[in-house]
């Protein structure tokens, strides 16, 4: 895929970028900073460590560099240090080999230079051959001149400060004497004191004027002398980068076309711009890009072809013209496709929004002292410390899909819906992007929690989620926009504790509709891996595979998560997928990474290649240039003290006026995490889960007594009062709960310790069974709950049975009558 391109490499100036370095066989690849200056290349994890922390160097002078392949090289110098580095593509491999080469280069002849220092350049006129040396020789007494004139500096500055700590304290002196014969005396010393100053005082400008003016009599020539290296290694650089071009195209079409079959090479494509023939001059600027797709989508890879492919490309691939205007951004192309778009106004925010939250405080957590406590004690009354935990609940969490609300706002802008299916897939994709940082557990939200996020003043849409559901726990999101979308979804979460990691699988499904064009979509999220569960610093995956189906058109975008792997040399958390239409045609390719950015390409051509590493054929999609359709957002200043929320999470728990009682601002224990006050916000956490579990068997006793015959709601009532009854209840039918029922192992994103018994099926939860006093338990929860804002469909298109919002919440808002919302804090 495309990547920004760096600044060239020239000798003399820092090149850096991000670099993929082995580590060993547990961590694999691992991104760090690498800088290349002075013949020296040295690396950081991060941006932020330059000014302390260098993770090694290693001086080019003496290294040797070679490369693996095309985005791999190793860089060693004799034995004692070894890189094996990896770029993101051959490209940005071969700018980082030049620049290498050419530091490299540099650093020898400058050692070489430093051995022979002490010889003159010749009095003879210097030839061609010898100019450089001549140079070189008059920058080096130059340099030599300028250095003792900085000696001189120092010296004086020296002589400053001895002379003026003498007149200091003769001053000192001269104010605690008595007036007598001492008076004649100090007065000549303080004199003698005060004319030394002056002297050396004198020297110093004198001295600070001498190398000014030498700096700036030699500072044009220098500047000269310097653009001209700078212009001949861009040259060189470029040169070099086409010949790397041509080379690969050359390879990539002699191995097409000893794969390709005959129908690939139409005669009609060689007159109208088709592809190229080897040795065709036009190769040097092409634009065009190939993807390899298939069913392993790290084979992908990127190989130029003839630039007259976006002149003619609509006549080669049997498209419309639309389709092979390259030129043109993909908003453009939206946007002058549909002649009612308005044109797009900048919304003023109509409050400031915080960002900033209190830091994270640096509490010590002995996981022991909580197992230990934890004995003896029913399975469901084990409390879960906030320590685990983030200052927000699952719903704000829900809410954070929307931090890229653009991509939909565009996607209901295009004509085509292939178009908007790109739009809706990167935005299924963007979804995941502030995860990567994120390993404290949400608040698991109380029955009948709710959270609004209401941005219609300021970006057009408003939002509303609610917890319809607690066993299992389920949670409603409706989000409707100004720009003609709705966003609903209902997620129910299920996890599994395999030792060292926790998987965490949402379950249920999104569902996106366009009010302009009627379209339909729907998808399921992806398995969310925690990994670290037990020792070590806790780290966050994605894998799995997300079909977003257009239920209306029959188009579809298959998207593939590839998981984390130790030895893989792919990049990772990477993303790819293809768009295609109901009869199976690809028409998009996207490519790019969960945690960074996404991007597109149109598919031209399509046709069968060789067979991949497990015998199955894959699939070569000739494409159109790359371009970029997202990019995460950076990290506010200081995220890595708040949790590393981004700007949105900043402003999700932010108090606000007019919101319902049930909000989530409003929730007592986690506004008092926020505040940093642990302790209380962990008593504050009982206290509502205790509340909780009364109120909730006070809605299983009304249950129970609308469904049972008097004599029998006897009976039931004594169930339901008796400690049995209180465990069968509390256990329930989560399998894995290790704290109350309002956090759970099944709630996202990661709960750090399982229960080591694992799921403990209770006799009195299964239908038929005798409870105590030979009592008929009907059904495990006798609840007769019903969501507030939500009421359960059938959706006809997808098929789907989901929580969808029934109204009445705004309405509410704009009266300020909450009556009908329960007390739950």
């Amino acid at each position: 895929m495309s990547e920004p391109k760096p600044p060239t490499p020239t000798p003399g100036d820092t090149y850096k970028g991000w670099l993929f370095k082995w580590t060993n066989y547990i961590k694999g690849y691992q991104r760090r900073w690498f800088v290349l200056s002075n013949g020296l290349l040295s690396y950081y994890r991060t941006q932020a460590e330059m000014g302390h922390t260098c993770r090694g160097t290693i001086n080019l002078a003496t290294a040797n560099i070679a490369v693996e392949d095309s985005c791999n090289f190793v860089i060693s110098n004799g034995g004692a240090q070894t890189y094996h580095l990896k770029a993101n593509s051959e490209v940005e491999r071969q700018r980082w080999i030049t620049a290498l080469e050419l530091a490299k280069a540099k650093a020898v002849r400058m050692q070489a230079e430093s051995d022979d220092s002490g010889d003159d350049c010749p009095a003879v006129p210097p030839t061609s051959g010898q100019g450089g040396g001549c140079r070189n020789s008059e920058v080096q007494s130059t340099l030599r001149t300028l250095n003792s004139k900085v000696e001189d500096l120092t010296t004086c500055n020296d002589l400053i400060v001895k002379h003026g700590s003498a007149l200091q304290r003769s001053l000192s002196e001269l104010e605690g004497i008595r007036v007598g014969g001492e008076m004649g005396e100090k007065i000549r010393q303080v004199t003698e004191r005060a004319t030394l100053f002056r002297i050396t005082s004198n020297a110093m400008i004198n001295a600070c004027r001498d190398f000014l003016s030498l700096a700036q009599s030699h500072s044009k020539r220098w500047q000269k002398a310097l653009q001209v290296e700078r212009d001949q290694r861009i040259r060189l650089e470029e040169t070099l980068e086409q010949l790397a071009k041509q080379h690969n195209h050359l390879e990539r079409a002699f191995r097409g076309a000893t794969v390709l079959p005959p129908s690939f090479s139409n005669p009609a494509l060689g007159n109208k711009g088709g592809v190229p023939g080897k040795g065709d001059a036009s190769d040097e600027d092409d634009d065009n890009e190939f993807f390899d797709a298939m069913e392993d989508p790290a084979e992908f890879i990127t190989v130029p072809a003839d630039p007259k492919y976006h002149r003619s490309g609509s006549n080669v691939s049997g498209i419309s013209n639309e389709t092979g205007m390259d030129d043109q951004s993909f908003d453009e192309l939206s946007l002058a496709s549909n002649p009612e778009s308005p044109q797009s106004l900048e919304l003023e925010p109509v409050r400031q929004r915080r960002t900033r939250i209190p830091d994270k405080p640096n509490y010590y957590l002995n996981l022991w002292s909580i197992m230990k406590n934890c004995i003896g004690k029913e399975l469901s009354k084990i409390p879960m410390p906030v320590n685990f935990n983030e200052p927000l609940s699952m719903l704000q969490r829900l809410s954070e899909d929307l931090e890229y609300y653009e991509l939909l706002d565009k996607a209901a802008k295009c004509q085509s819906s292939l178009e908007q299916m790109c739009y809706v897939a990167a935005f299924t994709v963007s979804s995941y992007s502030t995860t990567v940082h994120r390993t404290g557990k949400p608040f698991n939200p109380l029955l009948g929690e709710t959270f609004e996020l209401d941005r219609l003043k300021e970006c057009g849409y408003r939002s509303l989620c609610e917890q319809v559901s607690h066993h299992p726990p389920a949670a409603a999101h409706h989000a409707i926009s100004e720009k003609g979308w709705t966003l609903r979804q209902e997620i129910t979460l299920a996890s599994k504790f395999r030792g060292k990691y926790l998987s965490i699988m949402p379950l249920g499904s999104i569902q996106c509709l366009f009010e302009k064009s009627n379209n339909h979509y729907s998808w399921k999220k992806v398995t969310t891996t925690v990994h670290n569960i037990i020792v070590g610093k806790l780290w966050i995956d994605q894998s799995g595979e997300i079909d977003v189906v257009n239920h209306k058109t029959g188009d579809r975008c298959h998207l593939k998560f590839a998981p984390y792997s130790y030895f893989s040399r792919d990049v990772p958390r990477k993303v790819t997928g293809v768009v295609t239409d109901k009869d199976g045609k690809a028409h998009y390719v996207l490519s790019g990474t969960w945690d960074e950015k996404m991007e597109f390409s149109r598919v031209m051509q399509s046709s069968k290649g060789e067979n991949g590493t497990e015998g199955k054929q894959r699939t070569v999609y000739q494409t159109l240039k790359a371009k970029e359709i997202w990019k995460k957002n950076p990290l506010p200043e200081g995220a890595e003290n708040m949790y590393y929320f981004s700007s949105l999470a900043l402003t999700l728990n932010e108090p606000e006026e007019g919101v319902a009682p049930t909000d989530s601002r409003k929730r007592p224990d986690q506004r008092l995490m926020e505040d940093g006050r642990w302790d209380e916000a962990n008593a504050e956490k009982q206290r509502l889960e205790e509340k909780q579990r009364t109120t909730r068997r006070e809605r299983e006793r009304e249950a129970v007594k609308a469904v049972s015959p008097p004599e029998e709601a006897v009976t039931e009532d004594s169930i339901n009062d008796s400690p049995l009854k209180t465990d069968a209840v509390e256990t329930g039918t989560e399998a894995n709960e290790v704290s109350d029922e309002t956090d759970t192992e099944d709630s996202p994103p990661h709960t750090p310790v399982a229960s080591p018994y694992g799921p403990s099926p209770n006799p009195y939860l299964m239908e038929g069974k005798e409870g105590p006093y030979g009592a008929q338990v009907k059904s495990a929860h006798q609840d007769n709950y019903q969501a507030l804002w939500f009421e359960k469909l059938d959706d006809s298109a997808s098929g789907e049975t989901l929580h969808v919002y029934k109204g009445g919440y705004w309405e509410a808002k704009e009266q300020g009558s909450w009556d009908m919302c329960a007390d739950i804090f």
